[in-house]
């Protein structure tokens, strides 16, 4: 049965390539995703290791405890810590730390790095190990300024030049006195590191006299953990928080790891959806190998073969096969691995140095999910051929499924369905996070029910086509009857492209409801023709409302500022804003009261309300972080959302309050004019074309969201083409296997008159029949499947109404009929290149 087994691999191995195919995808895209994750992860992980190689105990400031009326403090590292600590026995000696953000723009203005990934800091005296000096001197002074070697690089500094930053607010132009190397995590995986005098750095980065980390190192023959045991008893009470260098290390790993994970997790899912597609194609292949070769089958048989014998044989042709399939998929993995990275390293997102890994259990798991995949999906074929008594299979071609087990399934695949449809249905009545795992389980059980029922869903649905298949004719005719003549075949084949198409479908239809909820909340929510914001996120210098204030064209303006506080024993976050001009720059829709932020007057949003049991009218208590406390009363209550919630209070109010000098989060701006490009660039030139600043109007704000759902969209189409294209390849081995098995009906109808051009088009429009059936069946469970998402998101998004994509969808159902002629090519012309005698005397 081996020798049998082996024989008849390299018989069909032309008929078995489009399987080697599909399963070589698949675990190509699994190796390629835990070669690129685990190179990344130990490149990462080594390099913010040599980060902490100058630390052997890091001080961090803790905070007080929140409790009854008291707000909780941070704790601040001072020059007295920073004194004791170097202090203690066994240290050598302590660095304090300053860290901020600090935006560096090259020689274009442009900012060099994004977001969280442009830092500033402190040089530590005239030489800092941290950072060895490759060029220059320290910087020393306000107007001076050290870069890192790869920032100065790309930004085209040299030692002596005028470098163009910010930090929070206005411009700065301080001159590059030196050029450091550094370990750095963050600048070798492509962001800046700027560095100032220490006096310079807490002055920019509103922490005088203070330091966000105190770094000591260890006198000679004393270890970290002692260290630390005699830091914790020289700092006790101090709410201090020590870690020994090697703990920041293993954390950062742990960090390093975590988040890689996520990217594997979702990687690896979507190469699980390519070799669950790639299972129809296992299937189909095999079911109809076993299908011509009955008469085969049945003579082992009758020869004295038992059914777990002939059962054994087609699992060894499928580990064949699989085995095949998962060392070539490896070898693509490992190529596709290193060009994620070079992909990586080309679109400015630089990756540490470091070797490709290759770890033993990625190679394991490429063996075994090629192997195990394909054996399980020619199991149930291998087992059904078992099953045919000898008789029957001599005597006939293909031994028909009965009437009984096409009610079976059927019945089954009616039951799943409902089930899935009732899941589904259920979790769209809860709450976001309750109702995701009920969704999750409704839609697989919903899509193995549709599949179940494809076979009797496939008649009628391709019928419907039958009056656009009669303009070609007799091939037209021809094309329908083939579609139909094998219902599994054609449903097998048809799922592999609904599943994929399911998928983007619903991924297209919940982006584009979501990309229009944020156009009406911002529509709705901001009267404002301006919101000036830092690029990373951060707070704005005070100094930016004052410039906006005297701004020419500026007629009103507002600054939104959060502090903490203490009401009813909770932490509850204020906003301050300008009560007088407020109502010209936020439009919030009041469920109860009026819109009145003036003294002790607040506005609170829906939930907020509901959480503490306010209503219009209310009166309660804060706490401020000074510590003084205030009646407050609710003047009304507004609907929250995205872009305005909790609680609003006058900034008169709230700043006598604050324990450091407002900072503004966002500052929103009208002008007379409204928004125009002339003014917009009036905002800018006034806020010195300052590179970490944004100044966005409604439709920017919208456009900034948008490109992240693109870039996601985008990501995820790129990803989901591979299931894609495991289902072009699935179209064309079953045409190509149906044209082999329908050798002598070919050879027919060539001989009572088809031409070839008449073969060709048959084929085609019946791989044009079979995709467009997946297609509509894609498409009308992507469109359901978005629906119901919609509805767990429209629970925390008010603004959430369901828009149909029909441009795309149409794009993709177009998508679908191209997969299906091109599929077609091969096998069209296969059929047409027949000799019509030998196809006639075939078997």
């Amino acid at each position: 049965m081996f020798k049998t087994a082996l024989r008849n691999v390299f018989a069909h191995k032309a008929r078995l390539m489009m399987t080697v195919l599909a399963v070589m995808l698949g675990v190509a895209f699994v190796s390629g995703t835990l070669v690129f994750t685990n190179t990344i992860s130990s490149a990462l992980e080594k390099s913010s290791a040599k980060g902490f190689d100058h630390v052997d105990v890091a001080l961090t400031p803790g905070a007080t405890k929140a409790e009854g009326d008291k707000v909780s403090k941070e704790v601040k590292l001072t020059d007295a810590t920073l004194k004791k600590a170097q202090s203690v026995p066994g240290a050598a000696s302590a660095t304090g730390i300053v860290s901020g953000y600090a935006a560096v723009a090259d020689q274009d203005g442009k900012l060099v790095g994004n977001g969280f990934s442009t830092k500033g800091g402190n040089y530590s005296g005239t030489k800092d190990d941290r950072y060895p000096l490759a060029q220059g001197t320290a910087p020393h002074g306000a107007n001076q300024v050290a870069l890192d070697a790869e920032t100065a690089k790309r930004a085209g500094y040299k030692v002596g030049d005028q470098v163009r930053m910010s930090v929070d607010g206005p411009v700065l132009t301080p001159t590059l006195t030196g050029v450091f190397t550094t370990d750095d995590g963050n600048v070798a995986a492509g962001g800046s590191l700027a560095l100032f005098d220490t006096a310079t750095a807490q002055q920019l980065f509103h922490k005088p006299g203070a330091y966000d980390e105190i770094d000591v190192k260890a006198a000679a023959g004393t270890g970290q953990d002692q260290l630390k045991t005699q830091l914790d008893k020289a700092l006790d009470g101090a709410a201090v928080h020590t870690e020994t260098g090697q703990q920041l290390a293993d954390d950062q790993a742990e960090t390093i790891a975590t988040s890689m994970s996520s990217m594997k997790t979702m990687l690896l899912v979507f190469a699980g959806i390519a070799l669950f597609v790639g299972i129809f194609i296992i299937a189909n292949t095999f079911t109809m190998l076993v299908a011509q070769r009955t008469k085969e089958l049945a003579l082992m048989r009758a020869v004295g073969a038992s059914r777990r014998q002939v059962t054994r044989s087609v699992l060894l042709e499928a580990f064949v096969v699989g085995a095949v399939a998962a060392v070539t998929g490896l070898a693509v993995g490992i190529g596709i691995g290193a060009g994620m990275r070079a992909l990586m390293n080309g679109t400015g997102a630089v990756i540490p140095d470091g070797p490709l890994v290759i770890s033993p259990s990625t190679v394991v798991s490429a063996l075994v999910v090629g192997v195990l995949v394909t054996m399980l999906a020619a199991w149930l074929p291998g087992r059904r051929a078992a099953k045919i008594p000898p008789v029957a299979a001599m005597n006939a071609v293909h031994a028909a499924p009965t009437a009984k087990s096409l009610v079976l399934r059927n019945t089954l695949g009616a039951l799943v369905s409902a089930a899935g449809v009732v899941a589904v249905l259920a979790a769209t009545t809860m709450d976001g996070s309750s109702g995701q795992a009920p969704m999750g389980l409704g839609a697989g059980l919903l899509v193995i029910g549709v599949f179940i029922l494809t076979p009797l869903l496939s008649r009628p649905l391709i019928a419907a086509a039958s009056p656009l298949l009669r303009v070609f004719g007799i091939s037209g005719k021809l094309a329908r009857l083939n579609s139909v003549r094998n219902p599994r075949r054609t449903a097998a084949t048809a799922s592999a492209l609904m599943i994929g198409l399911t998928l983007i479908t619903g991924l297209t239809v919940i982006a584009g409801s979501v990309q229009g909820a944020i156009n009406k909340m911002a529509a709705d929510s901001i009267k404002a023709d301006y919101v000036v914001s830092m690029a990373n996120g951060n707070a704005l210098s005070p100094d930016v409302l004052k410039t906006l204030d005297k701004t020419d064209g500026v007629t009103a303006t507002t600054g939104l500022t959060n502090s903490p506080s203490r009401v009813g024993g909770e932490t509850e976050y204020l906003t301050g804003v300008n009560g007088r001009t407020i109502d010209r720059l936020a439009a919030l829709t009041m469920d109860s009261g009026k819109f009145t932020v003036r003294g002790a007057d607040v506005v609170v949003d829906d939930k907020t309300a509901k959480d503490h049991g306010w209503k219009a009218g209310s009166a309660f208590t804060t706490t401020y972080e000074d510590g003084r406390k205030q009646e407050l009363t609710v003047a009304g209550v507004y609907e929250g959302n995205e872009m305005m919630q909790g609680v609003l209070l006058d900034s008169a109010t709230l700043n006598p309050h604050l324990t450091d000098a407002a900072t503004d989060m966002q500052v929103m701006v009208k002008m007379s004019g409204g928004a125009t490009e002339a003014n917009q660039d009036k905002l800018t030139k006034a806020l010195g074309e300052n590179p970490a600043i944004q100044v966005q109007d409604k439709q920017d704000i919208s456009n900034q969201i948008a490109q992240i759902f693109t870039l996601m969209l985008n990501m995820l189409y790129g990803l989901l083409a591979m299931a894609v294209i495991v289902a072009v390849l699935g179209v064309i081995n079953t045409l190509a296997m149906s044209v082999f098995e329908r050798q002598q009906e070919i050879g027919m109808l060539r001989a009572i008159g088809i031409d070839r051009k008449g073969i060709k088009r048959m084929v085609r429009l019946e791989s044009l029949v079979i995709s467009l059936f997946g297609g509509v069946l894609g498409i009308g469970l992507g469109v359901f499947f978005g629906w119901a998402a919609g509805q767990l998101i429209g629970n925390s998004m008010a603004t959430y109404e369901l828009i149909l994509p029909w441009g795309r969808m149409g794009i993709f159902l177009a998508l679908a009929a191209v997969v299906g002629i091109l599929a077609a090519l091969w096998p069209a012309r296969r059929a047409a290149r027949l000799n019509m005698l030998a196809a006639i005397k075939s078997e």
